[in-house]
């Protein structure tokens, strides 16, 4: 457990209150609003989405690889008022059967997982095909300028944060075999201009795509 990783898990909710409090909060509230059943939270953090999950969720599972913030997490859990199934495991290796999950959250992590298309093609695999992929992920611009920028200033977003500002993550959704059913593009309040463009959205399971094939 290296030191850099306790440091960062130690002070992420300072480092990022300011960003929750100027509005961040509030997408995650008005985004998770509409989760229900059995849902499956991955990159829970310290545990920034548990107090906003309603009481339609029947079944909250919450992942988490690193063990720095899966010991801040797993405090967090107890301190809610229902049963949270707490799993050290990495979004490109989920220990679930094919399609347990009616919801798949996915809140500022796909910037940071090393192996992108294969996380999202696990949470594809784990959705039930009437499931839904929640998401708020900060992403590469649509500008070409600012694009150019977050290439440029990539590394000490990875140096800070551990995360890739300039992933084109919404176009890796759709690759790995969802479609968007909902999309809203704004900005991740009080961060650095090259961290901020940010999407907001839902996907769904492409029943014509290729990656949807289950595995044996």
């Amino acid at each position: 457990m290296s030191l850099k990783k306790r440091l960062f898990a130690a002070t992420y909710d300072r480092m990022s209150a300011p960003t929750e409090d100027a509005g961040l909060r509030d997408r995650r509230r008005e985004l998770l609003a509409q989760a229900h059943g059995r849902v499956l939270e991955i990159g829970g953090g310290t545990g920034a989405n548990l107090p906003v999950y309603g009481a339609a969720v029947s079944s909250l599972t919450v992942t988490e690889p690193e063990e720095p913030m899966a010991r801040w997490l797993e405090r967090r859990v107890k301190d809610q008022h229902r049963p949270i199934e707490l799993v050290r495991a990495s979004a490109e290796k989920l220990p679930f059967e094919d399609g347990s999950f009616d919801f798949v959250v996915s809140t500022l992590v796909l910037c940071s997982v090393q192996d992108q298309p294969r996380a999202l093609a696990e949470l594809r695999r784990v959705l039930k095909p009437d499931g839904r992929l929640l998401f708020i992920e900060h992403v590469r611009s649509e500008e070409d300028r600012l694009a150019r920028w977050q290439d440029r200033l990539n590394w000490l977003n990875q140096l800070v944060v551990n995360c890739d500002c300039n992933r084109p993550t919404l176009e890796g959704i759709r690759a790995a075999g969802f479609s968007i059913a909902a999309l809203t593009r704004g900005k991740l309040p009080k961060a650095p201009p090259f961290a901020r463009p940010l999407i907001v959205g839902a996907a769904v399971p492409d029943p014509a795509s290729a990656n949807g094939t289950r595995r044996n």
